[in-house]
């Protein structure tokens, strides 16, 4: 009875079990480490934490206080109270009144006994205890029907004591059953804590997957609402771009057609006009006496001196219909226009997602370029800088060219521009010249580059050169790059994005991004130029 209330009193509320690693509450309430630590996890969320059994709550986290009084206790107890006793259900053969748990069996007796019983039991040396078991036979040799009390190492089996002195295993190295089961014991516990490393290991790898996971969603979740703000913006600018061109259009229709229909009006005059003076004419012709005839003036005086006659009485008319002949086309080719420089946007937006990221490289930049520290930033400098001579580097044109090559996918990158100065910037086979006229990019067949001298912009390949229509009004331009597909692009960085040129070519090298600037003449006083890549 003493026995079973211990028990209790060693009971964990949570798993009601015996303590295992016993921690304390500032309340004074026990439970098993594990066990509260579960607990205490599925309260994380809610903010405020309490105990399990006097309910008293907690602000922050308790901390947990190992118990080693209550440690030692349960340690003792499961010793000679196991717990496996009541869990296997195996009762005291003695105790025929009441189911008594028993506590150790008797290989020799073949019974079991609970704590009463056992402190009457012989202690002879042939009563071999064991743990409670149903199957005392298993606990005996199938040969001797002896209780096994020897470990032979050879063979890595239980025998007993006539398989050890005349038996099979006679001869064979043995150890005791508690000698080989403590050193098995010790191999458990280095593989248990091998085990325990890398569960440990696993864990870390599961929070480190988890944090993936929860990054890769975080970015997906930005990445579609990216997209959806992209697709709203592309519909609301289609819807304005078609109200607009239908406005036009509409505007055109009306003023066409209030054009015509006075024409119409002034030709039905005319039409009526002629009607009548051709029934007059008729009139004359159908007299029978010829001074009325010959009193009437002449035909050509029936006409209106105004009119000039009938050849240019036609020509007027041809003229002014040629006037209001077609709509004006124009509005729809500039909104077929917007509407490509909106899917060029878009393209660069899907195809490029980051820029490339581009450093200058400084054994190939000429003596009168300054690089920025940060190798970002190329500016002329009319004081020669000092950097040893290599073959790599330009000696006639101030040009320099990035470190990192491209020689396939697709790329894209940013360059803020100067308003003064002239500029060129593009992009070359890692083979361009490095000496003479022809060295500079677009000069040669091996670069392609946009050219800003004085106002006028422009791009060029083997020194053809083409006029870009349009002004820059920003001050950034875009460089893309579909390698496989053999185009490099410009684009003005406006609202919307304005494509200004494609080259296309089949690309035979590595591509290379390259700038140049020099100053320039303007009205009498110099004006420097800078190049700066954007990330």
């Amino acid at each position: 009875m003493a026995s079973a209330t211990l028990r209790d009193e060693l009971l964990c509320a949570i798993c009601l079990s015996v303590f295992k690693n016993p921690v304390m509450l500032r309340c004074g309430h026990n439970f098993c480490r594990v066990c509260i630590g579960r607990v205490l996890d599925t309260q994380d969320g809610a903010g405020v934490y309490s105990c399990p059994e006097c309910r008293e709550e907690y602000q922050e986290r308790p901390a947990l206080m190992r118990n080693i009084n209550l440690h030692n206790v349960a340690e003792r107890f499961l010793v000679t109270q196991p717990e496996q006793a009541e869990i296997t259900g195996i009762c005291c053969t003695y105790c025929v009144d009441s189911a008594v748990p028993a506590v150790r069996s008797c290989l020799h007796c073949e019974a079991s006994l609970c704590d009463k019983h056992l402190r009457a039991h012989s202690k002879s040396p042939e009563h071999v205890l064991s743990e409670p078991s149903t199957s005392l036979e298993k606990r005996k040799c199938s040969v001797h029907k002896e209780p096994l009390k020897y470990y032979c190492t050879k063979d890595a089996n239980c025998v007993c004591v006539s398989c050890y002195m005349i038996g099979e295993h006679n001869g064979h190295k043995m150890e005791s059953l508690d000698e080989a089961s403590k050193k098995k014991k010790e191999k458990l516990r280095n593989v248990l804590q091998k085990l325990m490393t890398k569960r440990e290991e696993t864990e870390e790898r599961v929070q480190s997957v988890e944090e993936r996971r929860r990054k890769a969603q975080g970015k997906a979740a930005g990445e579609a609402e990216k997209v959806t703000a992209l697709f709203t913006d592309i519909r609301r600018r289609l819807d304005d771009l078609e109200k607009r061109a239908l406005r036009e259009i509409s505007r055109q229709e009306k003023e066409e057609s209030l054009s015509l229909s006075v024409l119409i009006q002034q030709l039905e005059i005319k039409k009526d006009e002629l009607s009548r003076k051709m029934r007059h004419i008729e009139e004359l012709c159908n007299m029978a006496d010829p001074l009325t005839v010959l009193k009437e003036p002449d035909i050509g005086d029936l006409c209106d001196p105004e009119e000039g006659g009938g050849d240019e009485d036609t020509e007027g008319h041809d003229r002014q219909t040629h006037d209001v002949d077609d709509l004006d086309m124009t509005v729809i080719s500039d909104t077929f226009r917007t509407l490509c420089d909106i899917i060029s946007g878009i393209r660069i937006g899907i195809y490029g997602e980051d820029p490339a990221d581009i450093l200058l490289d400084l054994n190939t930049a000429h003596n009168n370029l300054l690089i920025s520290d940060d190798l970002k930033t190329a500016t002329w400098t009319r004081e020669e800088q000092n950097r040893p001579e290599t073959a790599v580097r330009f000696q006639y044109c101030y040009q320099v060219m990035s470190s990192r090559r491209f020689s396939s996918g697709r790329h894209y990158w940013d360059v803020e521009i100067s308003r003064s100065g002239s500029w060129r910037v593009g992009m070359c086979y890692p083979s361009i010249g490095r000496r003479g006229y022809r060295s500079i990019i677009g000069n040669n067949n091996k670069s392609w580059c946009m050219w800003k001298y004085i106002n006028q912009y422009s791009v060029i390949h083997d020194r053809k050169e083409i006029q870009l229509p349009h002004q820059i009004s920003s001050n950034r331009v875009r460089i893309y790059l579909d390698y496989e597909a053999g185009q490099l692009s410009f684009y003005e960085l406006c609202d919307p994005i304005r494509h200004l040129h494609t080259f296309t070519a089949t690309f035979t090298e590595p591509l290379h991004a390259v700038l140049y600037v020099y100053w320039v003449n303007s009205g009498g006083h110099y004006e420097d130029s800078w190049l700066r890549i954007k990330t």
